[in-house]
C-alpha cells in the first residue's frame, strides 16, 4: 500500500509541471500568432494594392497579401531597373558633353593662339566669322561697346529741346 500511495503523489506532482508546461507552450505559441498577425497587417498596408483593406468588410486573405506583395515587388524592381539606366544613360550624356566642353575650351585657346601668331598686330584677330577684330573687345563684331548698334531700318527719333 505504501507503494501506491507513493506513486499516486509521484503523478500528482507531475501534473502541475505538465500544466505549466502546456501554459507557457500556448502563450509562447499566441505570441508567435500575434507577430504573424501583425507582420501581415504591415506587409498589407505596405503595399499600394492593398491598403484601406483594413475597413472594408472583406479583408485580405494572407495569400492575396503575399500575392499583391510579390507583384508590388517585382513592379518595383522593374521601376529600379529603369530609373537605373537613366541614370547611366545621363552619366554617358554628361560624360560626352564634359568631352565636348574641354574640347571647345582647347579650340579656343588654340584659336586664340593662333591670331596672336599669325597677325602683324598683336591686338587684333581673325574671328570664326573671318573678320578681324580687336583683342580687347572680346570678340563681339560691334564697333563700341558704349554705343549699341541700331537695326539698319530703324528711324532716329528726333529729340526736340522744351
Amino acid at each position: 500500500m505504501f507503494f501506491g500511495l507513493f506513486r499516486e503523489v509521484e503523478v500528482a506532482a507531475k501534473q502541475p509541471r505538465a500544466a505549466d508546461k502546456r501554459a507557457h507552450h500556448n502563450a509562447l505559441e499566441r505570441k508567435r500568432r500575434d507577430h504573424i498577425k501583425d507582420s501581415f497587417s504591415s506587409l498589407r498596408d505596405s503595399v499600394p494594392a492593398l491598403q484601406g483593406e483594413k475597413q472594408s468588410v472583406k479583408q485580405a486573405s494572407r495569400a492575396q497579401i503575399l500575392d499583391k506583395a510579390t507583384d508590388y515587388i517585382q513592379y518595383m524592381r522593374r521601376k529600379n531597373h529603369t530609373h537605373q539606366q537613366d541614370i547611366d544613360d545621363l552619366k554617358k550624356q554628361n560624360a560626352l558633353l564634359e568631352q565636348q566642353v574641354r574640347a571647345l575650351e582647347k579650340a579656343k585657346g588654340n584659336t586664340t593662339l593662333q591670331a596672336n601668331y599669325t597677325s602683324s598686330d598683336s591686338s587684333l584677330y581673325t574671328n570664326p566669322k573671318g573678320s578681324t577684330v580687336s583683342a580687347f573687345d572680346g570678340g563681339s563684331d560691334s564697333s563700341s561697346e558704349s554705343e549699341p548698334e541700331e537695326p539698319p531700318n530703324r528711324k532716329k527719333l528726333r529729340v526736340e529741346p522744351s
